[in-house]
């Protein structure tokens, strides 16, 4: 075979496809045009390989043919919409449909701490197990409140503490013990702390400082609890789909629940690193953590039930999870 005459015969088909891959939108006309001119170059490259193997042509018809290829069958949806989607989308059905569990897990820790604290502020005996009586006045009069800084550094720390919490909750969930012990621990030192502040007559101030963060701080603990626990109660209960199988859909999203928590107690560890501790007044500082709050469960009930109305879970789109088989019920 002629090589230059083959090339001369070729070369306009295989600069047109160079400059179709290359071309940053194509109709529809351009596009079959496109998958016309890879198949036929194609094959002049397969030609070349076997015939007159030329390092130069080959690399360039190679070069050429692969960014067709990545043209043609490796459209992505773009990352900004795909962030778009799991905020709006994703995050709150997934949140949505464990409303429930977060209530039923709210009311049961806040009765922990409510009987914990009560015990310590009532009880001599309990009080007594906290420490000495100097040691107990240093806490309540000073290391309570200094505790919480006013600075980006504190509220980095706060935030990276709580959200490795909550990913331990969702991601040892099947477990059912662990989130079932963080969740009670946690109770319980709340409900400790401020029944030893009450005990010294600081009952207010106590709660003018875990307001402010900690009413949506504690909420974004008990929705990982709530999400470990689903898990668990999925491997009890799978319904009407295999266990494995419900499992598997259940803990990814429920996993989605986990970084939604992240930026949900960024949020939290903002308030408690710049508002709690500052000057501003208690009244205002409480009612900035009840916008946070209210803005947290209007995210869920608002934009989870249209999530949840088109169909969304918070797991991953079909063609990503993999294809699995009709079930009854």
């Amino acid at each position: 075979m002629d090589l230059d005459a083959f090339v001369l015969l070729r070369t306009p088909r295989w600069e047109r496809l160079d400059a179709l891959s290359r071309a940053r939108r194509l109709d529809g006309r351009e596009t079959d045009e496109m998958v016309a001119l890879y198949q036929s170059v194609a094959t002049d490259l397969s030609v070349l390989r076997s015939s007159m193997p030329d390092p130069t042509l080959v690399n360039q018809l190679s070069t050429t043919l692969g960014r067709t290829r990545s043209r043609l069958t490796g459209a992505h949806t773009p990352a900004w919409a795909m962030v778009a989607r799991f905020a709006v989308v994703s995050a709150p059905a997934a949140l949505y449909r464990i409303r429930w569990w977060i209530v039923a897990v709210t009311g049961v820790s806040v009765a922990i701490a409510a009987v914990a604290g009560w015990w310590v502020w009532h009880d001599p005996g309990a009080l007594s197990t906290l420490g000495t009586d100097s040691e107990r006045r240093e806490y309540v009069e000073h290391s309570f409140v200094q505790y919480y800084e006013t600075n980006g550094a504190f509220a980095s720390r706060v935030w990276t503490n709580n959200a490795w919490l909550a990913a331990q909750c969702v991601a040892f969930g099947i477990t059912g013990l662990w989130p079932a012990w963080v969740l009670f621990q946690n109770a319980l030192n709340v409900g400790v702390i401020g029944g030893m502040m009450a005990s010294y007559g600081r009952l207010g101030e106590f709660f003018s400082y875990i307001l402010p963060h900690g009413m949506l701080e504690l909420t974004a603990v008990f929705t990982a609890g709530a999400a470990g626990l689903k898990i668990f109660w999925t491997v009890v209960d799978p319904g009407p789909r295999p266990r494995g199988r419900a499992v598997a859909e259940e803990g990814r999203a429920l996993m989605t629940v986990a970084l939604a928590l992240v930026g949900v107690l960024g949020v939290s560890g903002l308030v408690e690193g710049f508002v709690t501790g500052s000057a501003l007044p208690t009244a205002v500082q409480i009612g900035i953590g009840v916008v946070v709050l209210a803005a947290f469960w209007a995210y869920v009930l608002v934009l989870g039930r249209r999530a949840a109305q088109a169909g969304a879970t918070g797991d991953l789109d079909p063609d990503e999870a993999g294809d699995v088989l009709p079930v009854a019920g």
